[in-house]
């Protein structure tokens, strides 16, 4: 009688326990695995992940500079949603989400990572590959950083009213400011996201503007290293 009873027992457990062991099991294989972001010419990014639920104030309470980067590689989800805070398209009518002198949008961003640099295309939302070579040491200069990620502010004077094409260093410290919108940006997104990150403006400008073939309206202006904290 008492095994009859230990056999209905154990018989009644596993029909409870096991379906919920498996549903749980369920719940970890949806949880979407971290990718490795592709070395193509082309990188179509994911859409931005506009759902991460830090207020705005505990993001500016833990904002800090940090210089030392863990060996963690970024993945695609992560890059395509700090790419699209620091600088993506957030209307319909093509504008920002950081602001520029005239919505002159004169600010590029290029992705500097192993596999070469990469201009971000903002209306697309992708990266095109500008060059296959890591140019992260110019872009650290003397201050050897081994972040995964350099995402480099360029300002394009071009982009400005022809009538203001005369005022060549008006320009340079409109670029400058807008500049300083985006790499805010960046900063309060690696705040939130729990990545590491500092504004820097020292690089190597002479290399670094031959490796990512930039014109001479062009100016390099700063840079973001991002990864996760060490």
């Amino acid at each position: 009688m008492k095994r009859l009873l230990f056999n209905v027992f154990a018989s009644v457990f596993c029909a409870l326990a096991f379906p919920a062991c498996a549903h749980a099991a369920g719940n970890n294989a949806d949880v979407p695995a971290e990718t490795e972001i592709p070395a193509d010419e082309t990188i179509q990014l994911k859409e931005p992940d506009k759902t991460l639920s830090v207020s705005l104030m505990q993001a500016l309470s833990d904002r800090k500079s940090q210089r030392e980067f863990s060996e963690k590689p970024l993945s695609l989800e992560t890059l395509s949603s700090l790419l699209w805070a620091a600088n993506g398209v957030n209307r319909s009518d093509g504008r920002r989400t950081a602001p520029s002198a005239v919505n002159s949008q004169d600010i590029d961003i290029y992705v500097c990572m192993a596999s070469g640099a990469y201009l971000y295309d903002a209306k697309q939302h992708r990266l095109v590959r500008v060059t296959t070579e890591d140019v992260r040491k110019q872009v650290a200069d003397r201050q050897p950083m081994a972040a995964p990620v350099f995402l480099v502010l360029v300002g394009d004077v071009s982009r400005y009213p022809g009538g203001m094409s005369s005022q060549r260093q008006v320009l340079e410290s409109l670029a400058a400011m807008d500049a300083g919108y985006v790499s805010q940006n960046i900063c309060l997104y690696c705040s939130a996201a729990k990545l590491a990150t500092v504004p820097r403006a020292s690089m190597d400008k002479a290399a670094l503007a031959k490796s990512l073939q930039l014109k001479e309206s062009q100016i390099l202006l700063l840079n973001n290293p991002v990864g996760y904290a060490k």
